[in-house]
């Protein structure tokens, strides 16, 4: 990206016009959802009709999420150019992971205890047919701990980017990115250079996709709404205030965990990321939000190498909402079915589900899944009886997306924070709507705008912004250029 040079400072320095509210992305989406809810209400059966517009949204999205992932793990860990800097990240992240998701677990086994969600219920287990529960996990049986960590390591590498495996992409991408370190930068420089442009390309494509998102959002929540209704919120009223509540004070207590920890106050992170927050509401899905909450932790101080190990793996390891929801359910279904569960079996169940929470990333209807595997560790209830909250569990979701997606930002915050990697006033500036590197930018479509905070940053004789955060200056990075058969290529020359 090029900057005019001093002697158009002057005439660019009309104060810029403010966006109009119908242009906001996040004003867009708020009226999709909006309408999304009428139409399901309304119109159920043309509710339930929009659903392709939702789910086509959420495929744009993962077409380019797994070359996104590889492209900005190898180039991050590049820039950081220490092998042993990027595992102690992926320790670290693991072990807050693990804290966070044990934690969760606990705090919903505390909440289920004190609320009794479905105690008076009597459900009788004759009434119960497993035919309902099959439709909705399928035949594959829960995978163990082996088997998951098997996984992790892909058979083809190419299969790995067709499946969209985001597990296996990071870990080709960490081998890759480690690599090219011991290897030298220097020697691959023409490769991280090729990458890079590539990678502008993705964060390109990725900032007209998201001009279809209040399209995406409005056709899923009118298909949740006109498939499910908001009649089920009066069947399970107690277990959805439950599992909402649970969700709200987890919230509070990961404020106080982004504060104590980063010095992040979470309420501007989440004015900040309003619009990827209400999208991801929207759609219940956190992957269609992915690469732009990558890009805005990025711009708020976190390093691309941080910020690609962390989110990818904590969408698998990190599910703080279904953690949650998990321990709330299934003290529903014992209560539900008369079973009152002492200290011991709470704590059984605590560790099948801290397992079987893992192993199930990914995999559809996993929620049931992980209580029916429970289920048949323990003996507590039939395992069709999770068959229960089939009418609930499409109402989670909103719960389950917004504490996951927040619970991983604020563990992106903490790690890169404990490695030294997070810079708190780029943060503050990102905060005040600054674009503080080059490729977020690019993602965020406001190449204008940053050319607008560059120039000014340069006439006050400071130092350009970083082309991404954790990376070197934009000038460092020789550009890829194609020359036709015979052609010279003369060296790149530094813009003035």
């Amino acid at each position: 990206m090029k900057f005019p040079d001093s002697a158009a400072l002057k005439a660019s320095s009309a104060p810029r016009k403010k966006k109009p509210l119908y242009k906001s992305l996040f004003f867009q989406i708020l009226i999709a959802v909006v309408a999304g809810v009428l139409i399901g209400h309304f119109w159920p059966n043309i509710g339930s009709a929009l659903r392709p517009l939702g789910d086509g949204f959420i495929q744009l999205i993962k077409m380019i999420i797994a070359p996104l992932i590889f492209l900005v793990i190898v180039t991050g860990i590049s820039a950081v150019g220490d092998v042993k800097a990027v595992g102690r990240v992926g320790v670290k992240a693991l072990l807050y992971f693990t804290g966070a998701t044990l934690f969760a677990l606990v705090f919903g086994l505390i909440v289920g205890n004190l609320v009794q969600p479905g105690a008076g219920l009597h459900i009788d287990p004759s009434t119960l047919s497993q035919d309902a529960l099959n439709a909705k996990t399928g035949t594959a049986p829960p995978k163990d701990a082996a088997s998951f960590l098997l996984d992790i390591i892909p058979t083809s590498v190419i299969g790995a980017f067709a499946s969209n495996s985001l597990l296996q992409v990071l870990f080709f991408s960490v081998f890759f990115g480690a690599a090219i370190v011991v290897i030298g930068r220097e020697r691959c420089l023409p490769v991280i250079s090729l990458m890079e442009t590539v990678l502008e390309l993705i964060f390109k494509i990725m900032s007209w996709i998201m001009k279809v998102a209040p399209i995406g959002a409005f056709g899923a929540m009118a298909f949740i709404i006109g498939q499910y209704g908001l009649d089920t919120l009066g069947t399970y009223a107690l277990l959805i205030a439950s599992c909402y509540g649970a969700a709200i004070v987890f919230i509070g207590l990961l404020f106080l965990v982004a504060w104590s920890f980063a010095r992040v106050p979470l309420w501007q992170f989440l004015k900040y990321t309003r619009e990827e927050f209400l999208l991801a509401l929207g759609t219940a899905s956190t992957e269609a939000v992915m690469p732009r909450i990558m890009t805005k932790l990025t711009n708020a101080g976190c390093s691309r190498a941080t910020t690609g190990l962390v989110v990818p793996t904590g969408y698998s390891f990190n599910l703080d909402g279904a953690a949650i929801y998990l321990s709330i359910s299934l003290l529903f279904l014992a209560q539900a079915f008369g079973h009152h569960l002492d200290l011991g079996q709470q704590l059984a169940a605590l560790g099948v589900l801290l397992l079987t929470s893992k192993g199930m990333a990914g995999v559809p209807g996993s929620s049931f899944l992980a209580l029916s595997a429970t289920a048949a560790a323990l003996g507590i209830f039939p395992v069709a009886g999770v068959a229960l909250l089939l009418g609930a569990d499409r109402l989670m979701d909103s719960m389950r997306v917004v504490v996951n997606l927040l619970g991983n930002c604020v563990a992106t915050f903490v790690v890169a924070k404990w490695e030294g990697q997070f810079d708190r006033s780029v943060m503050l500036r990102a905060f005040r709507g600054e674009i503080t590197n080059e490729d977020s930018a690019i993602m965020l479509g406001a190449e204008d705008v940053f050319e607008e905070q560059e120039i000014e940053r340069l006439s006050e004789g400071r130092e350009p912004s970083p082309k991404f955060r954790g990376g070197p200056n934009p000038d460092a990075i020789p550009q890829f250029e194609m020359t036709k058969p015979g052609q010279h290529r003369s060296p790149s020359v530094s813009p003035d």
